[in-house]
């Protein structure tokens, strides 16, 4: 019966062990991606990580993205589950139009959003001149396009949470609600001592989704800015594309990658920990 595991272990070790462990061989090489030779430099491209102020902005961003999406996503998927668990006429179809983004390549979404936010003939720029307003070049600015692409991704994938919560309220036996209404309970105590505790392990998975989303964010990035102005509004991702193949430098893109990957690690560990003793038994 062991044997039938045979086949998913070795998929395993081909498609992730073993590429961990070549990333992690070829960061401590100064090898250009290409190139038949390279020489080891030891931990040169790890010491470097600390002298590049682009790994700094771009861990910044990073942690902008992961959390600033993963909070958006979380209050208006609760929000939009809170209001979809009622029965209304249509609800079925709001629920697929609210989910539809989410079916959507990230590197399309980003396109699309292009077409929005683009400085010449941008629909948002368009509609501020028709108010009378002057044009504004919405990715000129690091910070901005920061904020910009955190909330785009936020709203793609709002659904994601939507359907995690609906689950989460689904399961939520109607006896707790009836005992409440009983005792005379109103609606925000109902929310506040019913509603949320036992939907804590349906949060638990959406927050740790929506984190590693997040933090790898990639597609949206090099579709509105490429990483730019400059290094302003690279990720981890963008930065380890642009260094592989911008820098040819395969090495330190190696090592950042290995670093990218113990920051998920720790952090996704940090928060499911977290709310695992925060979970309710139901």
């Amino acid at each position: 019966m062991d044997l039938f595991y045979l086949p998913a272990v070795l998929l395993f070790i081909v498609f992730v062990i073993y590429p961990f462990l070549k990333g992690g061989f070829l960061s401590l090489t100064n090898w250009n991606g290409y190139s038949q030779s390279y020489r080891m430099v030891g931990l040169n491209n790890y010491l470097r990580l600390f002298t590049d102020k682009n790994m700094g902005t771009a861990i910044l961003n990073t942690l902008i993205y992961a959390f600033g999406s993963t909070l958006l996503q979380n209050v208006i998927g609760l929000a939009l589950a809170l209001f979809l668990n009622s029965k209304f006429r249509g609800r079925s179809l709001l629920r697929t139009i609210i989910y539809l983004p989410v079916m959507i390549a990230p590197l399309i979404m980003g396109y699309v959003m292009y077409f929005f936010f683009s400085y010449n003939r941008g629909a948002i720029n368009d509609i501020v001149v028709a108010l009378g307003g002057e044009m504004v070049d919405w990715m000129a600015s690091g910070p901005r396009a920061v904020i910009i692409m955190t909330v785009i991704n936020a709203l793609q994938f709002v659904g994601v949470s939507m359907v995690i919560y609906l689950a989460g309220l689904q399961n939520i036996p109607s006896m707790y609600y009836e005992a409440a209404k009983v005792d005379g309970i109103g609606t925000v105590s109902q929310f506040r001592y019913i509603t949320f505790p036992l939907l804590m392990p349906a949060i638990q998975s959406s927050v740790v989704v929506n984190l590693v989303g997040g933090f790898k964010l990639f597609d949206i990035i090099m579709a509105l800015t490429s990483g730019g102005p400059g290094y302003a509004s690279h990720s981890l991702s963008t930065l380890i594309h642009r260094t592989y193949f911008g820098s040819e430098n395969a090495g330190y893109a190696s090592a950042i990658g290995l670093v990218s990957f113990l920051l998920i690690l720790v952090i996704s560990s940090l928060v499911t920990r977290y709310f695992t003793r925060k979970e309710v038994q139901m």
